[in-house]
């Protein structure tokens, strides 16, 4: 199969982990006869240095025109600590998410095994948690009407959702449990906010067509505390868009590390991958960032495909990563060897193309003291 996948590098660390990204879905292509065709584009930071524009037409054309969008990161430090700049990176990324009509922001959280240890939280708290997040990213707060008095000693944000909005996303999280453990948790403020009484009347009717999955329902205070005491009781969590930014934020802290966390971006005709890490410009061009949570998206990204095997491969070829320790600095202890970012997407694409090879065999290879030929 043929498929055109638009690529944006983006800011910072973003290159560098996309490489590696596309360095195991060339190993893909090659092991189960797939062409990839890339094209790459620009945005957030980088393109405003080259066009002015955080987001070029351009690159919304390629966008549209992919079959999927394999994302980077976006911000540099120079517009972090310039607030009062008007165009800013972060405007290219809500910009496409609105041009594209991306409306769900999926979140896997998992705890795998060797990484118990990198978790703040208590191994038999964590040890065996998978929780997928769902967040409405088209409304709320963060797109509604927002204005600062002209004496600047007031403003205002405005949350509004309609039933429209959240119905969508709310059939994507339950066919998605119907997959899993079969649960949606609803995270709202429905005591205070009249839009979180919204949302939870308008899942509760919905739930009654998905007979096989649990719901439930939970403030976004109480859900904080619930998922660093007992994350294990989550399944599918569905929550709109404030909420969802602090509670998968709070919900990083299971996997042991930022670097590992991938995400995808859907809407009804396009969808976009990418990890959550952001730009961290501090490690830019020093081999150092971990290459995961992309290479992780770029899993996600197949599944969307309906390329399951193939995403698979990518997610074995991970834990593999992990099970011989071959990860950057991030997940290691200290005075430990670590693997450069490049390493690290060499062993993952060697793995999808040699999986029938020895562990240790893996391993002579990663420290260059053998070479496949």
């Amino acid at each position: 199969m043929k498929y055109t996948i638009a690529v944006i590098p983006g800011d910072g660390i973003g290159p560098e982990v996309t490489t590696q990204a596309k360095k195991a879905l060339d190993a893909v292509a090659e092991v189960y006869d797939h062409i990839f065709l890339y094209k790459e584009a620009l945005m957030g930071a980088c393109a405003i240095d080259k066009t002015g524009n955080p987001l070029p037409k351009e690159t919304i054309d390629v966008c549209k025109s992919a079959d999927a969008i394999l994302f980077g990161a976006i911000g540099e430090l120079k517009y972090d600590n310039d607030p009062s700049l008007k165009v800013r990176p972060e405007q290219g990324l809500l910009r496409l998410r609105k041009e594209l009509g991306l409306f769900c922001n999926i979140r896997p959280i998992k705890a795998y095994a060797k990484l118990l240890k990198n978790s703040p939280l208590k191994k038999e708290i964590i040890s065996g948690t998978n929780i997928a997040i769902y967040r409405e990213l088209s409304g709320g707060i963060y797109f509604g009407e927002k204005e600062t008095s002209k004496d600047g000693l007031s403003s205002f944000d405005v949350c509004s959702y309609t039933v429209e909005e959240i119905t969508r996303i709310t059939h994507l999280a339950f066919k998605a449990a119907q997959n899993r453990n079969k649960k949606v948790t609803l995270i709202d403020k429905a005591n205070v906010l009249e839009t979180s009484r919204l949302w939870r009347k308008t899942v509760a009717e919905i739930a009654k067509q998905y007979k096989d999955v649990a719901v439930d329902f939970m403030f976004v205070d109480n859900a904080a505390m619930q998922i660093v005491l007992n994350p294990k009781q989550f399944d599918v969590v569905l929550t709109e868009n404030l909420f969802g930014d602090i509670i998968s934020d709070v919900a990083c802290v299971i996997g042991g590390s930022i670097g590992i966390l991938a995400s995808s971006s859907v809407g009804t005709e396009n969808a976009l991958f990418e990890p959550i890490h952001g730009s961290y410009s501090q490690a830019k061009g020093k081999d150092i960032a971990n290459p995961i949570a992309s290479i992780l998206s770029a899993a996600m990204l197949l599944e969307h495909l309906g390329l399951h095997d193939e995403a698979d491969a990518i997610q074995r070829a991970v834990e593999k990563s992990l099970d011989l320790g071959i990860t950057t600095q991030d997940l290691k202890g200290k005075n430990q060897y670590a693997a450069s970012t490049a390493k690290v997407g060499d062993f993952i694409a060697d793995y999808i193309t040699n999986q029938e090879d020895s562990n240790m065999n893996f391993k002579n290879i990663h420290m260059g003291q053998s070479t496949i030929i």
